[in-house]
């Protein structure tokens, strides 16, 4: 990979870096992948896709359709983003290895509809998955967001409007403005390329508020200083799962708890639970991460406003906050 020398307050000697929290050791990684105890999946939860998206959403209305994982198209003021887009069987470096899908994406490939931007938050492989992007960019000519050290491999790709960010960073683009803000992660696509390139989440500001996408993040004063940024966040896109051993996985994702804790942090109108349910990439077993967020939300002044998604669903996203869950919801796991 060609170096670059970023001038950026997290970058130092060729690596970036977690401001608030030291960086994982080898020893430490080895010590979780010897005495795994691994939660309990089923090798594969059958699932019908659901209806094609509408082809656009108009005006300042907002619909946010599920894929799966941290997949979601985002509809609003006739424009269309993917997150993190993967619709490959595998996660991985090699096809006949590595974390396999466990359940099918919520949204058949070719019902989706066209695509103008592509938010991507880091390089691992359930995130940034290249059999997808080379479809995507195939089939339509997107802008893609992207942070820092990821550039010249999306071009390699194939994609020509790309726009490489660094945290609090943002451009205007087609009449929003898209921020790139601090996560609390890493990245790598193998053993010799750790932090070698940034990690971030998105906002997409518009006229009726924000879109927060958080991408991979432990929990962490990050959310305080979006929060004083992004001052009306109509909907929070929040992970839920891959946190155990928390140990070992606690600084780099959330538990369920403590996504509702940044949900309160946020003030988001509204915040949907990702990142569970399709991928094995942690302890924690299939329904661990919903069943822990039920049980954090019974009670919760929280529990109409943090919504946990079934594939293939689109919501439509009020203004304001809601007092009550939308009526086209199913909670199927």
């Amino acid at each position: 990979m060609k170096q670059h020398s970023w001038r950026s307050e997290h970058y130092k000697n060729g690596r970036f870096f977690n401001p608030d929290i030291p960086p994982q050791r080898f020893s430490q990684l080895l010590k979780w992948v010897t005495h795994r105890k691994a939660g309990f999946w089923r090798k594969f939860i059958p699932s019908t896709p659901g209806p094609r998206p509408p082809e656009r959403i108009g005006g300042s209305d907002l619909r946010a359709t599920f894929i799966n994982h941290a997949t979601f198209l985002l509809q609003t003021e006739g424009l269309n983003f993917l997150t993190d887009p993967v619709w490959s069987e595998r996660v991985s470096p090699v096809s006949f290895a590595g974390p396999r899908r466990h359940r099918a994406p919520g949204i058949l490939f070719k019902d989706l509809p066209s695509t103008d931007a592509i938010l991507l938050t880091h390089n691992h492989y359930d995130h940034l998955d290249i059999p997808t992007l080379k479809m995507l960019v195939k089939r339509d000519p997107s802008a893609i967001f992207c942070p820092l050290g990821l550039a010249q491999m999306l071009t390699k790709i194939g994609f020509k409007d790309i726009y490489e960010l660094d945290w609090w960073q943002h451009v205007d683009w087609r009449g929003l403005k898209i921020h790139c803000v601090p996560a609390q992660h890493f990245s790598a696509r193998g053993p010799f390329d750790r932090d070698r390139t940034l990690w971030c989440g998105w906002t997409v500001k518009t006229s009726a508020g924000a879109i927060y996408f958080a991408g991979d993040t432990g929990f962490g004063s990050l959310f305080e200083e979006i929060a004083r940024e992004f001052q009306n966040i109509r909907v929070a896109l929040l992970p839920v799962g891959a946190y155990e051993p928390e140990w070992f996985m606690g600084t780099i994702h959330m538990t369920p708890e403590q996504a509702v804790s940044a949900h309160a942090i946020l003030g988001a109108s509204v915040s949907i639970a990702m990142h569970f349910g399709t991928f094995s990439l942690a302890d924690d077993g299939e329904t661990d991460p919903v069943d822990r967020l039920r049980r954090a939300l019974i009670d919760s002044v929280h529990s109409n406003s943090f919504w946990i998604p079934a594939e293939g669903e689109g919501y439509d996203i009020p203004a304001t906050k809601l007092n009550g869950f939308p009526t086209t919801a199913r909670l199927e796991l």
